[in-house]
């Protein structure tokens, strides 16, 4: 974490994937073949926490859940990308939109399909159960799984380091 804090200093976006870093990975399958997905109390309230203090969250994602929109918007993310399958191009196109510089963004993501937009980032994180691909490219690897606080930690330690936690 060393080398990464110092690159937590120029952090103002965090761009999240959800299967697997919002979540455990795991779906739950019902009958009408809706799939449902649990989220991290605390990761939400982090979450909501950074955009009251002028964050930007991006959430790109390649699942589709309306219900995953729902819960985002509801913690003031506007920018959820969801069905995404070229994940660097929707990041280029969110970081031209706002002027985004490369050191200011922060990337968490668990699998091969974030490695091409991770490596635009300042900042490549990922939870404690990452693939080992993305272990290999990330600078922060959360001692916390996927929807078991990953993002809470990211977003807690940066917003500390600005002095922005706990106001």
């Amino acid at each position: 974490m060393e080398n990464s804090k110092q690159k937590l200093h120029k952090i103002s976006c965090f761009v999240f994937d959800v299967d697997g870093v919002l979540t455990d990975g795991s779906l739950i399958l019902l009958p009408t073949g809706e799939q449902v997905r649990t989220m991290n109390i605390r990761d939400g309230y982090a979450m909501q926490h950074a955009v009251k203090q002028g964050y930007r969250i991006i959430i790109i994602s390649g699942g589709k859940s309306e219900a995953v929109k729902t819960r985002l918007n509801g913690l003031g993310i506007t920018d959820v990308y969801l069905g995404n399958e070229t994940k660097d191009k929707t990041l280029i196109e969110v970081m031209n939109n706002y002027g985004l510089k490369t050191e200011q963004v922060l990337y968490m993501g668990d699998d091969v399909p974030d490695i091409s937009a991770m490596k635009l980032c300042g900042l490549p994180t990922c939870p404690a159960d990452a693939a080992p691909e993305i272990k290999e490219i990330s600078l922060y690897i959360s001692d916390r799984k996927g929807g078991q606080g990953c993002v809470r930690d990211i977003i807690e330690q940066t917003l500390r380091l600005h002095g922005k936690w706990l106001v």
